[in-house]
């Protein structure tokens, strides 16, 4: 957990995200060419909008790809918001545990070159002291 700084740019996309989709936000960041909006809880509804027309509308505006996340204060609710896979079971042993039953649903979490995975890391270590690993 670092001390989380913000640019011009950063505090730009903040204010306009708030505005189009009258949603409160916990954090907003830079990542790999999209922008990731981290919402207060309840807030999730709200900031996709019906039919995900918020969603369209702030990326058509930002000219970039976003991701929006809903923030939990526990870390287990937080991950199990983050994973999207049916059929994980998602538990607290030394760090976070996403289990999965087979190697296809293992390979979903994981991503390309493990990539969802350093993904929901590097999310979760933003506000937790803790790391993710798969079995």
């Amino acid at each position: 957990m670092s001390k989380i700084l913000y640019d011009m740019e950063t505090m730009k996309f903040s204010t306009l995200f708030e505005s189009m989709t009258r949603s409160r936000l916990k954090d907003c960041f830079k990542d790999e060419g999209s922008i990731v909006f981290v919402v207060m809880p309840g807030y999730m509804a709200k900031a996709i909008g019906k039919g995900g027309v918020n969603v369209k509308k702030v990326s058509f505006k930002i000219k970039k790809e976003i991701k929006i996340v809903e923030f939990k204060s526990n870390v287990l609710e937080f991950v199990k918001g983050l994973v999207r896979v049916p059929g994980v079971e998602i538990f607290e042993e030394n760090g976070i545990v996403i289990k999965c039953p087979n190697s296809k649903i293992k390979g979903q979490v994981f991503g390309r070159e493990r990539e969802n995975l350093k993904w929901m890391n590097t999310l979760v270590s933003r506000y937790f002291k803790t790391e993710i690993r798969v079995e």
